[in-house]
């Protein structure tokens, strides 16, 4: 009779254990695969991105990053082709960031004494170039998709950082 006790126990025991693919993530764990976020992966331009802004608008290195509380946004590019990247630094040319799925258009702010927060001098090979949209409450977020637009100039799905 004990005998049959202790074997009865033994494979209750074998049938609670769980296949070790099958358990549950711990917090220190860090999910792989399919189910990992996209989110959090830094964004990348495809190739044929990179070279369409290179060689119609002389551009490379285009990026929207959040400033300071989220109330300002920062679009920055490096010039390789000055002739090119001239329209993008046209004071008539009016910038604007646009947020497609929330129905947002931001511009850039002009201040009294200082004028309109971009660059407007004419371009020139390898220095980088900015503008700063205003994003009052903050409603443009990190990780949103934007579209730039510059007269002619447009620069779709960039990723804010």
């Amino acid at each position: 009779m004990v005998l049959l006790a202790t074997v009865g126990f033994s494979l209750a025991s074998c049938q609670a254990q769980s296949v070790p693919g099958n358990q549950p993530s711990s917090p220190t764990t860090k999910p792989t695969g399919a189910g990992s976020p996209f989110r959090n992966q830094p964004s990348r331009m495809a190739n044929r991105a990179h070279a369409y802004y290179e060689s119609v608008w002389g551009i490379d290195g285009l990026s929207v990053k959040v400033l300071e509380s989220g109330e300002m946004l920062r679009f920055s590019y490096r010039v390789l082709d000055p002739a090119k990247a001239k329209a993008l630094n046209e004071k008539r040319a009016e910038p604007a960031l646009i947020e497609p799925d929330k129905g947002v258009k931001l511009v850039i702010p002009s201040m009294e004494k200082i004028g309109q927060l971009r660059q407007s001098a004419t371009p020139e090979a390898g220095k980088s170039y900015w503008m700063a949209f205003s994003n009052k409450g903050g409603i443009v977020k990190r990780g949103d998709r934007v579209n730039i637009v510059i007269g002619n100039f447009h620069a779709d799905s960039l990723q804010v950082e």
